[in-house]
């Protein structure tokens, strides 16, 4: 891949969160998403690529665009596979709450894990603790190689955990063990690529959340020298099916960072919504708008912040 293109794939997701900010606190999830998909898709097909969305919005009968197996870009090379969410994090953006991002992730043809539709149990953390974690392991095992390789007290360390009932053993562990926690309603992506930077408070993430966010948050800790792991976690036999039918045939085993993103040249971009953990949200003053992006590229090492302020009487994907 160019690496022209990151700076392509910052205004995809710079239109997507332009598009759905409007409507923050204004408890119209749908409206918003919807916004966001729409503006996506605009702009995808006007990068130099050839690409199919390998994780999107749903099957082909679920989703009027974006769905899994769409061809998206205005250029027959490179090929490439296509992770997107437009809006990570629909519930925040309606409700005005913190860390609502477009984002998206992109790999040379089968650099991606086709990861399906369903749960995955996930831990993350930053450089400073790659090759410390074992998803297997007891979480107070983790928790005690995470502090002992940044050079911290387990007390020290910040968990952050989706508010859910399903990890009331997870929140209880992490209590035990003596770290800190952080819960949130919703929206894991964020929180996980946070645990890279250290200005974030964020030292590891933990618990069960979407699969596809688990490919667009390893993408991001590939490209800053983390690493996630993860287990699928189907809830019914159908789901079992689609799995094996995107070749995943060991429902138990665990997920790799490598297993998540296969290809070692992988960009990912995102930009914030609403305020967060690692962005700033969408700023609107009249005629403009500022966004605040971050954009990244495995192969080079390379990380950009990037902070844009556009016109929007020219932005053709509002009309």
């Amino acid at each position: 891949m160019e690496r022209e293109l990151a700076l392509e794939f910052v205004r995809v997701t710079e239109a997507a969160a332009i598009a759905s900010g409007r409507l923050m606190g204004r408890g119209q999830k749908d409206a918003a998403d919807k916004a966001a998909v729409d503006a996506m898709r605009a702009m995808l097909d006007t990068v130099q690529i050839k690409g199919t969305v390998v994780i999107g919005e749903g099957e082909m009968d679920e989703a009027p665009m974006l769905y899994i197996g769409e061809q998206v870009g205005g250029a027959q090379f490179p090929e490439v596979d296509i992770a997107v969410d437009p809006l990570e994090g629909t519930s925040l953006v309606a409700k005005g709450l913190p860390n609502a991002i477009s984002v998206l992730a992109v790999a040379p043809r089968g650099g991606l894990l086709h990861a399906p539709d369903m749960y995955m149990d996930k831990i993350a953390v930053g450089p400073e603790a790659k090759g410390c974690i074992d998803i297997q392991a007891p979480i107070a095992d983790n928790l005690a190689r995470v502090a002992r390789a940044k050079g911290v007290k387990i007390e020290d360390l910040t968990v952050v955990i989706l508010d859910r009932e399903r990890h009331a053993a997870i929140i209880r562990a992490v209590r035990e063990a003596g770290a800190r926690i952080k819960l949130i309603s919703d929206g894991d992506v964020a929180p996980a690529v946070a645990t890279a930077f250290g200005q974030s408070g964020v030292d590891m993430l933990l618990g069960i959340g979407g699969a596809p966010e688990g490919v667009l948050a390893a993408a991001a800790l590939k490209c800053l020298g983390g690493e996630m792991q993860g287990r699928l976690v189907p809830g019914s036999s159908q789901e079992v099916e689609r799995a094996r039918g995107m070749g995943l045939t060991d429902m138990s085993g665990v997920l790799t960072q490598n297993d998540l993103v296969r290809s070692e040249d992988v960009i990912f971009a995102a930009t914030g919504i609403t305020d967060g953990d690692l962005l700033r949200g969408v700023r609107y003053s009249g005629a403009k708008a500022t966004t605040h992006s971050i954009v990244m590229r495995s192969k080079t090492g390379t990380v950009r912040l990037v902070e844009a302020t556009h016109v929007l009487a020219r932005k053709t994907f509002l009309k």
